[in-house]
């Protein structure tokens, strides 16, 4: 695993690639030819699309990982769980130590705003930074069959080449949104915020043959931050949103306002 480089050895980063679109998707395919060349390539992700399992991890019953035969001269693996628990069995079972980089996607569909909640794709990349592996979850905001992939590999290809660069912080996460659009119509990355937006959601109330009723989870995407430092912004202006993200949840203005009016408890 070891490559020379100028007379001295250098050891190869270990990358790995994950998803929650299934380890035949499309786009875990284009994100492993987005970054091939850039280190040792492990593919470890689940045998079937897994699609807002958010955080999800299995405890039920027993998770099976097998070899795939999907990217040449690349190990890859699949598994029977969630997002979550690929990047926890790479770790454990297939590479025994931490990989130097997690990337996970391309998404097939955005991560923007809200989304970053119930996303297996940021789950996933989430898990790894938690266990202080640097991640990066990649999402294409196109839900067709064949979506163009172009220039989702070029961004992967230069924020994954960034990241490599040098030492990150501990922690270190990135939730990257690439517009609908051909290549050259993109202006460019733009480090963003996470914008205040969600689905007003509803469901649907339908009738199967039998009778029963069953429901559909229908909604409308609305914005409610107008500034222009965010996602949603960027993402409707050309360009790839970059917002840096973190798990810990704690809302400190918060804390601080409720240890000044609420004291402690005697």
């Amino acid at each position: 695993m070891a490559i020379k480089k100028k007379g001295s050895k250098k050891e190869e980063p270990i990358i790995l690639v994950t998803n929650d679109d299934g380890v035949a998707a499309l786009g875990i395919r284009n994100l492993v030819e987005a970054v091939r060349g850039l280190g040792k390539i492990v593919v470890v992700a689940p045998d079937k699309p897994q699609s807002g399992m958010g955080h999800a991890i299995t405890i039920g019953h027993p998770l099976r990982l097998y070899e795939v035969e999907l990217f040449e001269g690349i190990k890859a693996y699949s598994c029977s769980g969630t997002p979550v628990d690929c990047v926890k069995l790479a770790v454990d079972k297939i590479l025994h130590r931490k990989p130097d980089i997690c990337i996970s996607g391309i998404n097939h569909g955005s991560n923007h705003s809200i989304n970053v909640i119930y996303s297996g794709t940021m789950s996933a990349a989430m898990e790894a930074a938690i266990e202080s592996i640097p991640a990066v979850g990649f999402s294409l905001m196109d839900y067709s069959a064949e979506p163009d992939f172009k220039a989702s590999r070029h961004y992967a290809r230069l924020i994954v080449e960034k990241m490599l660069r040098k030492k990150l912080p501990q922690h270190f996460l990135l939730n990257v949104n690439i517009p609908k659009a051909d290549i050259t119509q993109l202006k460019g990355y733009r480090i963003c915020k996470q914008a205040y937006a969600k689905y007003q959601e509803k469901f649907i109330e339908r009738k199967d043959p039998h009778g029963r009723s069953y429901y559909w989870l229908t909604g409308e995407f609305v914005n409610f931050d107008r500034s222009k430092d965010t996602d949603v912004w960027a993402l409707a202006n050309g360009y790839v949103s970059v917002v840096p993200v973190e798990f810990d949840l704690t809302d400190y203005g918060l804390k601080q306002k409720l240890e000044k009016d609420w004291g402690e408890s005697k």
